[in-house]
């Protein structure tokens, strides 16, 4: 139900343990739970049994114990239960809902362009309506035939403007919605078929979920990215460890193979033994026997089987684990312990234990694993750390991921009054969480730790590759991930995330109170301003307790720095700061994009403009909650460049198009209006009308899907030309200006020409309608096939069989008596006039917009037409410089922090950057990687009255 595919272990409640299956059906009690909730990860509930079974004591229920609706057992041969929720009331229902509709950047520009013409109709409507109304009380009573009486109802005043409310109904096209959800889908369906984007590894195809954003994948600017299983492979293997002061595991080798440790483990040292221990109990693993006879492990994390299958390889098996009992084989012995307390492992905890019975020697010990500084701080004060701290640093420079693990005996009065306090804080209804938390601090102290592991994630193939490309197309990147800050800038080095010295420059946010975090933001954006007009790949790294002070206490220097910077690396962060900092973003108006993996970055990427989910070996959650799901990240280039791109391209002509295709007809029934008295009598039939807008101007434009200005090729080489995108060229008031003035233009042409081919003979007001009619689907052909870039025969079939279908359904309807169109197209395409006043709709309305697209493309020419050109003549294009994109209001307005001139010296942060993991370096706080010099306070004071001055 969550999405997960990894198994997860469920327990019989204490209370029923022993039960017998045939006292099942006997069994008579309460379960004390709260009301239904959409919470899949827990649920706080009692289990009361009356006698004879247990006297009315309580027995705590977790999720542990419950199992969601659609769930499948597995390993498990039958299950009796009860049901506690059903219906709309599981959690599974409660879960269901409208998810919020995402609003385009396209869609809220055609919004306020309908806006604009819906006060550009209003206007017109008044001032023809006037215009009819004052004609009518001057001119038209004069007229004999035109019967007007001399007194009429009290309505009569808005008779003739409610006519040209009627004739301009049709410049909004109330369609555009309709058309632009069909090409929307067909968008989705070309992402859905994309083989390139098929993981030829796994076999999982690319899919679109939201079939409404298509075109915002082109204009995304800012991508907000998870680490482990996103840029990595999430595919873990232990590599080296630090047992007691030793190192084991080469620069280039395995731990595993280290002859060091396989010599430690067959002489029983205490330590390794222990360490192996805690590597084979402390997880959820669930160890299971193949179809060989080969003991498998599933468990929720794949930091947990790497760690349980590295023990197993180093003789420490875990055989078998049961509701109370775990059983591992040690050298060849079977050891079995009593499982008494599992202290499950969360975000804020940042570590998991486990209390265990030695059946042996009776003997109760703790056994804990987590984060560094999650057992640091736990540890025996007496203990010596130093080793311990500096195998995490060195780790972490080797991009490798770092586990502590940790031990403690327990007295039985200790485990005995500690007991009573868990199992009251697990039976409570009301912060059932934060209660636990609390009861395992007590006993989660005086840890003596015993060694650090280190795990490798390799990068996945073509990720490199892909972020340099993205950011040539002018996309930034932000790393969202939760592990160490040097494992996280280690895979951001490797991965071109970042850049080393001297090109690049990495600046710390490190603090614990609001002031210092305050005063640090001042100086990272003093630097970050120093360092914009110089050439260099500059990014700031902050962690997850700062970046609460800032978000909380420091939010305007902090969204002032998320302009500022393309580059952010967020270490120790929890999923609600990940959606904080996606919306943060949002609020600064950028297109976001969150990409993930696990069920910890649903939040994120339901946060985002676009969301887009891996399906990878976290499971399918973020795959299901992603507006796009794809297999690998690399495969976000071509979603991005070439999917989102045309999808943008082609939104944006054909929102442009159908308002054109609407004003042109409008302006035709108002140009007629001033021959006819201003009266709002129509020049064409509401047949005509009908099929203009449903069959003689849709099938050419909807085939402009296919359409493709530059070829898939030429995209993927010159990735800046996606700046236009980003911009919003294609798709702007000044665009759309043009064509309404092209509308405007060809209306006059096609009226005036057909008024006055119709003026020398005897013609009839429907001859007249059809002449014009007959010119608006000549021009709008032209228009199509000169705004179509790659023709295809579907695309031709679509421009000009659409033509010729215009005359077939014309003149079987003009074979009817009673259509009121009766023989008026046979004897239009009889008469030459006919067809030489068509050529010269066709020439005037085109040569002026064919010159002024050819004086374009030869003097004034885009990127994009240099491209074109490029791709016509065959030839390459080597460089097409630079494409600065245009500056946000926000960037513009930004002011500059004036820093308080004072005597002493003001730190900036320059870091010291290295390839080499040994290199050595001086730090300025509490373990960070990263020098700083100091330069007079003059400067700082000096550079913000320059600003003021600019």
């Amino acid at each position: 139900m969550d999405g997960e595919t990894d198994l997860k272990t469920r327990v019989i409640p204490s209370a029923c343990m022993g039960i017998d299956f045939e006292l099942l059906q006997k069994i008579k009690g309460v379960i004390e739970c709260p009301n239904p909730d959409k919470d899949i990860m827990r649920f706080d509930a009692n289990l009361r049994l009356f006698p004879p079974f247990i006297d009315n004591d309580i027995c705590p229920l977790t999720i542990d114990n419950t199992i969601l609706q659609s769930c499948y057992l597995r390993n498990t041969e039958w299950a009796c239960g009860v049901a506690v929720y059903t219906g709309n009331e599981t959690k599974l229902g409660m879960s269901r809902g409208i998810p919020e509709p995402k609003l385009t950047a396209v869609d809220a520009m055609i919004d306020k362009l309908t806006g604009a013409i819906f006060i550009f109709q209003i206007v017109v409507v008044t001032v023809l309506g006037v215009a009819g109304n004052v004609w009518k009380d001057t001119e038209a009573r004069k007229q004999w035939y035109v019967l007007y009486p001399k007194e009429g109802p009290w309505y009569e005043l808005l008779i003739i403007p409610l006519r040209f409310e009627l004739l301009c109904s049709i410049m909004i096209p109330i369609s555009i919605k309709v058309t632009l959800d069909l090409v929307k889908s067909l968008y989705a369906k070309f992402i859905d078929w994309d083989l390139e984007m098929l993981d030829q590894e796994t076999g999982v195809p690319s899919h679109a979920a939201n079939t409404a954003i298509s075109e915002d994948l082109g204009q995304v600017e800012y991508i907000l990215t998870d680490k482990t299983g996103t840029l990595t492979e999430n595919k873990m293997v232990f590599k080296k460890c630090c047992v007691g002061r030793t190192f084991y595991g080469s620069e280039s080798g395995d731990a595993l193979k280290d002859t060091a440790l396989l010599d430690a483990v067959a002489s029983g040292s205490s330590d390794i033994i222990r360490f192996l221990t805690v590597m084979a109990i402390c997880n959820t693993a669930i160890p299971t026997k193949s179809k060989k006879g080969d003991i498998v492990y599933k468990s929720q994390s794949q930091d947990e089987e790497a760690l349980v299958q590295a023990a197993a390889r180093l003789r420490m098996v875990l055989v078998n684990k049961s509701a109370n009992t775990l059983e591992i084989n040690c050298n060849g012995s079977l050891i079995q312990y009593e499982l008494l307390h599992v202290l499950e492992f969360t975000s804020d905890r940042k570590r998991m234990s486990v209390v265990v019975r030695d059946y042996q020697n009776g003997k109760i010990i703790l056994l804990s694993k987590g984060a560094d500084e999650a057992i640091f701080p736990c540890a025996n004060t007496g203990q010596y750390i130093r080793t311990f701290t500096e195998a995490v640093e060195h780790y972490a420079q080797l991009g490798l991921r770092t586990l502590c693990l940790a031990w403690r005996e327990l007295k039985e009065d200790e485990y005995r009054e500690w007991s009573l306090m868990f199992k009251e804080a697990s039976s409570t209804l009301v912060d059932r969480e934060w209660r636990i938390a609390e009861v395992c601090q007590l006993i989660e102290r005086d840890l003596e730790i015993l060694g650090v592991t280190a795990i490798e994630d390799r990068l996945q193939n073509g990720v490199p590759e892909t972020i340099e490309t993205l950011r040539k197309a002018g996309i930034n990147f932000w790393m969202l991930t939760g592990d160490k800050q040097g494992t996280a800038i280690q895979i951001a080095l490797s991965c071109n995330f970042i850049s080393p010295e001297p090109k690049g420059q990495l600046l710390l946010i490190d603090g614990k109170t609001v002031d210092e975090i305050r005063r640090i933001l001042e100086r990272v954006l003093l630097t970050m301003r120093i360092t914009t007009a110089e050439p260099k790949d500059v990014a700031f790294v902050i962690d997850g307790w700062a970046l609460e002070i800032a978000l909380k206490h420091c939010k305007k220097e902090f969204t002032e720095l998320a302009i500022l910077s393309r580059t952010a690396i967020c270490c120790r962060v929890t999923p609600s700061q990940k959606a904080q900092l996606v919306q943060l973003l949002k609020s600064c108006d950028y297109r976001t994009l969150a990409i993930g993996d696990g069920g910890n970055d649903v939040r994120m990427i339901q946060q985002a403009d676009i969301g887009v989910g891996i399906s990878g070996r976290e499971g399918l959650q973020a795959a299901r909650a992603a507006d796009y799901s794809i297999g690998k990240f690399r495969f976000l280039t071509r979603l991005i460049l070439v999917h989102g791109r045309y999808s943008y391209n082609r939104t944006a002509f054909l929102s442009q198009y159908s308002f054109y295709k609407s004003l042109i007809i409008c302006f035709i029934q108002i140009f007629f209006s001033f021959v006819s008295g201003i009266s709002g009598t129509s020049l064409f039939n509401s047949v005509s009308l009908m099929a203009y807008n449903v069959f003689y101007t849709s099938v050419p434009v909807l085939v402009s899907v296919l359409n493709k200005d530059l070829s898939e090729t030429t995209v993927m080489q010159h990735p800046q030309i996606l700046y236009y995108c980003q911009a919003g060229r294609v798709l702007n008031p000044s665009t759309f200006a043009g064509w309404f003035g092209r509308s405007l233009f060809h209306a006059i042409v096609v009226f005036i020409i057909s008024i006055n081919a119709c003026a020398g003979e005897k013609s009839e007001t429907e001859q007249v309608a059809m002449v014009a009619l007959s010119g608006c689907i000549w021009l709008q052909a032209f228009v199509v096939a000169l705004e179509t870039n790659s023709f295809t025969i579907v695309q031709h079939l679509a421009i000009w069989g659409n033509l010729l279908a215009f005359y077939v359904i014309n003149l079987i309807v003009s074979a009817i008596p009673s259509s009121g169109m009766h023989t008026i197209m046979f004897r239009l395409c009889k008469q030459p006039s006919y067809w030489i006043t068509m050529f010269l709709i066709v020439v005037a309305g085109m040569g002026p917009i064919v010159a002024i697209k050819y004086f374009r493309f030869t003097y004034t020419p885009s990127k994009i037409n240099l491209l074109q050109q490029a791709e016509r003549l065959g030839g390459p294009i080597l460089s097409l410089g630079n494409i600065e994109p245009q500056l946000r209001s926000n960037e513009k307005e930004i002011t500059p922090l004036c820093i308080a001139h004072t005597k002493s010296r003001t730190p900036v942060y320059e870091p010291l950057l290295s390839d080499s993991p040994n290199s050595t370096r001086r730090s300025i706080g509490q373990g960070s990687p990263f020098e700083f010099f100091q330069t007079q306070g003059r400067l700082s004071s000096n550079y913000s009255r320059n600003c003021k001055s600019n």
